[in-house]
């Protein structure tokens, strides 16, 4: 009986800390910028700051976002004829977020200094449900400093219906004014539905830049 009792306590105890740890405070799941900049939201005089970048270029990046993968990106400045070394100089200060579980081997490697071992590391851990995930796992490989700056460039899609206020305003480009609208069409049945809603208040570009960052479970 008292082996009984002990078994159940234990049960109730682990079912405590399981709830505390649902429970608690969401991780922004965009990696938080520490070298670079967002080419889609960040303003033209910033861009033409860059080394590699030119006023020129940087009125043509901003007439022709959003990017909305960086293999886009990476197309548009070569063709204003950057070659691989000043794109890969560039990167490290401009980069558009590598969603983890669908970037592909080439996006990966155009984060300064990726190897195709640390590309290895990135996809062994798919699929990514949280960025506190990517931080467990290569923080096996990397110091805290490498950590931070490998997690800038990435992101992991946030559930609409579920994400903390927190999450939401990881994405770049979202206030709280935004915030509010994103939370105001709970539950979210489609992404039609996503579209339809946030087209209320931003133009269709603005949609489908925020629109990769999220996701209905």
């Amino acid at each position: 009986m008292k082996d009984h009792f002990r078994s159940v306590a234990r049960t109730s105890v682990v079912a405590v800390l399981t709830a505390l740890v649902l429970a608690a405070p969401g991780r922004a799941q965009v990696g938080a910028p520490v070298t670079i900049i967002d080419p889609n939201i960040a303003t033209e005089n910033d861009l033409g700051a860059l080394a590699g970048m030119s006023p020129a270029i940087a009125a043509r990046l901003v007439a022709e976002r959003p990017f909305l993968r960086m293999a886009e990106l990476d197309t548009f400045l070569a063709g204003q004829s950057l070659d691989a070394a000043q794109r890969t100089e560039l990167y490290g200060r401009m980069f558009v977020h590598l969603d983890l579980n669908t970037a592909s081997d080439q996006e990966i490697q155009m984060i300064p200094n990726v190897g195709a071992r640390m590309l290895r590391e990135f996809k062994e851990y798919r699929p990514y449900v949280a960025l506190a995930q990517f931080d467990r796992e290569i923080a096996k490989y990397v110091d805290d400093t490498e950590l931070a700056r490998l997690a800038q460039y990435v992101f992991v899609p946030i559930d609409l219906n579920t994400a903390s206020d927190e999450d939401i305003l990881s994405i770049p480009g979202v206030g709280n004014r935004m915030l509010r609208e994103f939370k105001e069409y709970r539950p979210y049945q489609a992404m039609e539905q996503f579209r339809r809603e946030i087209g209320k208040y931003v133009d269709d570009d603005e949609v489908a830049r925020f629109e990769r960052y999220v996701t209905i479970d």
